[in-house]
């Protein structure tokens, strides 16, 4: 599914399911895909709102999952503390899982999550998101049953959390297959401070089921929030979603996208951020992984390949070898950062048929590379990987770019590859005489 690409969740200020459904609707899935996902999963009437809202001076997309009559989930509200002053709209998210909320009787008819759990698995989903979205509710299902004393399975949910919840997960899952995207990692997430009214009463902040779902994630300071500010759903998601932290070395590929929370306070963007990024090539320390196979048909080498890069491979180097006994097998080589060195070698071991891998840590020297795009011939926008040499500047057109322009103009790929050379040169030196 991916393409080399991996998304950071960076939930400073928290993280619920509507915040994650904006991040990724504003990093680029497709809002059809998000109105489309309710009827999918057995509730047409179901409507999904998308909107720009501003949090604190970001721009950042809402998403609201609206039940016929606009009825929609609604944030805890803080209680106030003596002596203690906050903005109005301090408390954070419209999410499904509220403190208390398993027990709730505020909202009218209940579904358990055993039901919502069998709307999963009945599901047009693919097996990856499927999955994790099982596992989510089962994570909710045993933190709220621990809680209330209840079987995780009949653990209740009102309606109108139930249908939020439902779109939350499932779509906070798949919206990452929407980008092409299959690692995500995580910075440390805020859990909010203070106490928040629920249906019996205040709770303090984490609610206690969110301190379940928090156990063996990395923790953030709170700073300036308020209230709740990682849901229950919030953290079931980054428990299924996150590989850890991110890698020591990585670069972003685009500037990050916002997702709103429900609320507006003044004195911090209420937002997920989420940013997709890519591993840095000039990585320094690198781990060398190799194996000889001489039982794996050729056919299968280049599946092979897509699978380490997907993985977080630098290099794959394949070339033929002699093995023992005269037969012809081949060496595998992969470059992985230090940090994507175990994902590698366990994709390796999945991928190939190996029953052992060298490893071998060595430093590696390389160019600073960037990448920028160039107007290919047809007006299309063509990535250039650009090498700062020690005599100025080296360019190479990506090949899948060049292949695609190739194609739609009927031009050989060699021709298409020199011209877009010569923009990318062009395009360089005249932006730097400007």
């Amino acid at each position: 599914m991916s393409d080399g690409r991996f998304a950071i969740l960076d939930p400073v200020a928290g993280i619920s399911g509507d915040m994650l459904l904006g991040a990724l609707v504003a990093a680029g899935a497709r809002p059809e895909w998000l109105r489309d996902l309710p009827g999918r999963l057995g509730f047409p009437e179901v409507r999904v709102g998308i909107e720009s809202v501003d949090r604190c001076g970001v721009r950042a997309t809402k998403v609201n999952i609206l039940l016929p009559g606009e009825v929609q989930e609604h944030p805890s509200p803080v209680v106030d503390q003596p002596g203690h002053a906050h903005d109005g709209d301090e408390h954070h998210h419209d999410d499904s899982q509220r403190p208390g909320h398993a027990q709730g009787n505020d909202h009218g008819p209940h579904r358990h999550v055993g039901e919502l759990i069998a709307l999963v698995k009945r599901a047009e989903l693919s097996e990856w998101v499927r999955e994790r979205a099982v596992r989510a509710f089962e994570l909710l299902g045993e933190a709220e049953g621990r809680v209330h004393g209840l079987p995780a399975e009949r653990v209740p949910l009102h309606e109108v959390g139930a249908v939020d919840a439902l779109v939350d997960i499932v779509g906070g899952i798949e919206g990452f297959e929407q980008l092409g995207i299959g690692r995500i990692y995580s910075r440390s997430v805020a859990m909010g401070s203070g106490w928040v009214r629920a249906a019996h009463g205040a709770m303090p902040v984490p609610a206690p089921a969110t301190s379940i779902l928090l156990q063996g994630l990395e923790v953030a300071p709170n700073g300036p929030v308020i209230g709740e500010a990682t849901t229950p759903t919030g953290a079931a998601l980054l428990r299924v979603l996150s590989s850890g932290p991110p890698p020591a070395r990585w670069r972003p590929v685009d500037a990050g996208a916002w997702g709103a929370g429900g609320r507006n306070p003044k004195s911090y963007p209420n937002a997920l951020r989420l940013i997709i990024a890519a591993a840095a090539a000039e990585a320094g320390e690198v781990v060398l992984l190799s194996t000889d196979l001489d039982d794996l048909s050729p056919e299968y080498l280049d599946p092979l390949r897509e699978a380490l890069f997907a993985a977080g491979a630098l290099d794959v180097q394949i070339w033929a070898a002699q093995m023992k006994k005269g037969r012809t097998g081949f060496r595998i080589e992969v470059t992985a950062s230090t940090a994507d060195s175990e994902p590698v070698t366990a994709a390796l071991f999945r991928h190939s048929t190996t029953s052992g891998i060298r490893r071998q840590a060595a430093e590696r020297v390389t160019l600073a590379r960037r990448e920028v795009e160039v107007t290919s011939a047809d007006g299309t926008a063509v990535r250039v990987k650009v090498l700062e040499g020690p005599d100025g500047p080296r360019v190479k057109p990506e090949y899948e770019d060049v292949a695609a322009v190739a194609r739609r103009t009927g031009q050989p790929a060699h021709e298409v590859a020199r011209d877009l050379h010569n923009r990318a040169l062009q395009s360089l030196f005249s932006n730097k005489e400007s």
